[in-house]
């Protein structure tokens, strides 16, 4: 990414270019990216390519003011950190889905990074609701976060020979299962490839749209289906008649120009 292209980027953000990688500015880059960035999976009903390479990635959420998931959002953001100093690694999981059983591999993607002063975080701006602040990567205790109370914990599954998969849990339950091992994006291709394209995948049977709001609540739309909550939890949910009245939250909410409405495609 060049100095122009990380320009682009903090601009998005809203964020002026920090002096140096910092604790402190994972932190703000972190909560700022979750909320003027959509975690969205139009692309996936509007019949457009997902492309996880860069430069594709940086014409989608910066030239075109979109939004993503995982793969797209958390690949995006590595790169950004990256550019700015930050160490980092691209690290795959497995989301816990019902009945506890795990996704696919390459189901996720999050960010192991390493500021300046030597600590480790997991950042995750490509889960939709989660910690709207880094994890301390090596701390296996409780930690409080505006998004819930979250551990990162050694798994009893099996990692790579001599090391172990971490569970991420948030309020007690386990969200998804991460190895350790670092990995580069295009890893993930199968994957997104699998979440864009399978009858069975949460993205292709569902519309989402969501961002955290500026006061820690959530605005989502889910089709025509709009859920705005508040900080301390009041939940005010409204279904869209007029196709005008979509477009406008698109626009308005989540800086989304469409000209029509996204419907679900079909998927055999």
């Amino acid at each position: 990414m060049n100095p122009a292209q990380v320009d682009a980027c903090l601009r998005r953000l809203g964020v002026p270019r920090p002096a140096l990688p910092t604790v402190d500015v994972l932190r703000e880059l972190h909560l700022r990216h979750l909320q003027t960035v959509p975690f969205e999976n139009l692309s996936v009903h509007l019949g457009e390519e997902i492309v996880l390479e860069e430069k594709r990635l940086l014409d989608k959420v910066v030239g075109a003011g979109r939004g993503g998931f995982c793969y797209e959002l958390n690949g995006l953001f590595g790169a950004l950190l990256a550019a700015l100093g930050f160490e980092v690694a691209l690290l795959a999981a497995r989301v816990h889905g019902d009945g506890g059983h795990l996704g696919i591999p390459y189901d996720h993607l999050a960010l192991r990074v390493r500021a300046e002063d030597g600590s480790v975080w997991l950042a995750d701006v490509g889960f939709g609701t989660h910690s709207h602040y880094p994890l301390a990567y090596e701390e296996r205790g409780e930690q409080e976060d505006p998004g819930g109370t979250f551990r990162v914990a050694a798994s009893a599954g099996d990692g790579d020979v001599g090391q172990t998969d971490l569970d991420v849990i948030r309020n007690g339950k386990p969200e998804y299962r991460l190895e350790v091992r670092p990995r580069v994006l295009g890893d993930f291709v199968a994957g997104a490839w699998w979440h864009s394209t399978s009858p069975v995948s949460h993205f292709t049977r569902s519309l989402v749209c969501s961002r955290l709001t500026e006061d820690g609540g959530r605005i989502t739309l889910s089709g025509r289906s709009l859920t705005v909550t508040g900080a301390y939890g009041k939940r005010e949910v409204r279904e869209l008649v007029e196709d005008d009245e979509v477009l406008a939250v698109y626009r308005e909410r989540f800086g989304i120009e469409l000209e029509s409405v996204p419907t679900l495609r079909e998927f055999a």
